[in-house]
């Protein structure tokens, strides 16, 4: 493409109008399927041009016959020269609801360049949707899609429990105690449906999948991330995301993976998020925990990131998103696939990853009675005693 944009920027300023129209069909008609869009972009001539000089080179006429060739300065003018409210109506119908009519007919409407020419001409301003583009651009416009960046309402004491966590985590590994990261992958669909992203197959071999997402499994999977160790190790759950759910995949951890990395370890420390299946105000949670804590006799911190700032989690950019990674194009077809894949992840960095299928069901909706919950071993810490605490055995 460079070496025919370098051949078009030679040869173009030395022909006139006909022979630059004549010599562009020309060329688009040598490279055959798509000539015309990519002569059209590179050449920058629309395609009614060379559609007329496709139509002059297959005339029976002689070509070489002389035709008037505009003067410099010929031509049609600007839109915006002959129409000089056209801007300003176009601007309206993009921000209806800042700059214009709240009520405008385009407020719910997907405002494409045929869309927006539409509604123009119907306003009396006759223009096409090529127009329509070169003005957008003129006006500062470009398609964008959404992006991430509004968190809701921050709590004041966000950044001081940050600062808490960090300090926690320093002393623990400090001292050669375990850090983990905990938290739940979204849920995924098990079955021939279509995963987001791509994947290399043979040309025209696109791998086929069912219409429509309508499945009913669905495999939750539970991660615990070691910070120090940067390995993981993942729960892939078929029942209820649940806090007994979450804390036996802690359980599981500690069993294959925590116990052998720290065999004299009496303390460990967990990160996670103030909601879901191991959030600060769920009661199952700290039940669960005080059981874990009383099997190995381990005394179990919690530190609990504020609301509306899970991402902020470890285990979300360093664990999670690599799962995304590894098997993005590829179906679940079912919950070995989903094992298998996330077993396999590795990075440039060290990370690696096991992964077993949990085939237990856990139960929905339990409830914890205020005598149970006076059972547990529980100290909170003077800074936000909900957010970070300590379970001890019993």
């Amino acid at each position: 493409m460079g070496t025919l944009q370098n051949k078009l920027n030679k040869i173009i300023p030395i022909l006139d109008e006909k022979q630059r129209r004549l010599y562009l069909t020309s060329e688009a008609e040598a490279i055959g399927r798509g000539g015309k869009s990519l002569i059209s972009k590179l050449g920058k001539i629309s395609r009614p041009t060379l559609n007329k000089g496709e139509k002059e080179l297959n005339s029976q006429e002689d070509c070489s016959i002389a035709t008037r060739i505009r003067k410099e300065g010929g031509g049609r003018k600007k839109i915006t020269e002959s129409n000089t409210e056209i801007l300003k109506a176009l601007e309206l119908l993009v921000e209806p609801v800042t700059r214009g009519d709240p009520e405008s007919s385009l407020r719910w409407t997907i405002k494409s360049v045929r869309t927006l020419s539409g509604e123009l001409n119907k306003q009396g301003h006759k223009i096409g949707k090529s127009a329509v583009g070169n003005l957008l651009a003129e006006l500062g416009y470009s398609l964008q899609s959404n992006k991430k960046k509004i968190e809701g309402n921050q709590h004041p004491d966000r950044n001081s429990q940050f600062e808490y966590i960090n300090k926690q985590c320093d002393l623990f590994i400090g001292k050669g105690n375990p850090v983990i990261s905990v938290g739940t992958k979204k849920k995924e669909l098990i079955g021939n449906y279509k995963n987001n992203g791509k994947e290399y197959r043979p040309k025209k071999n696109a791998r086929e999948v069912e219409m429509h997402d309508f499945g009913k499994q669905k495999a939750a999977p539970y991660g615990v991330y070691d910070i120090d160790k940067n390995n993981a190790f993942v729960n892939v759950g078929k029942s209820c995301d649940t806090g007994q759910f979450a804390v036996a995949s802690i359980r599981e951890w500690w069993v294959n993976m925590g116990a052998v990395t720290y065999p004299k370890t009496r303390k460990i420390l967990i990160n996670a998020d103030g909601g879901g299946s191991n959030g600060y105000r769920l009661r199952l949670w700290k039940i669960e925990l005080q059981k874990f804590a009383n099997e190995f006799k381990l005394e179990i911190s919690v530190c609990h990131f504020p609301p509306g700032t899970s991402k902020w989690n470890k285990i979300e950019h360093r664990l999670f998103s690599q799962i995304s990674l590894n098997w993005r194009g590829v179906p679940l077809v079912d919950y070995e696939t989903v094992v298998q894949l996330i077993g396999s992840v590795k990075t440039s960095k060290g990370l690696s990853v096991m992964s077993k299928p949990d085939e237990n069901i856990y139960e929905k909706g339990m409830k914890i009675s205020n005598e149970k919950m006076n059972e547990i071993n529980i100290l909170r810490r003077k800074f936000h005693g909900e957010w970070n605490y300590v379970i001890k055995p019993n």
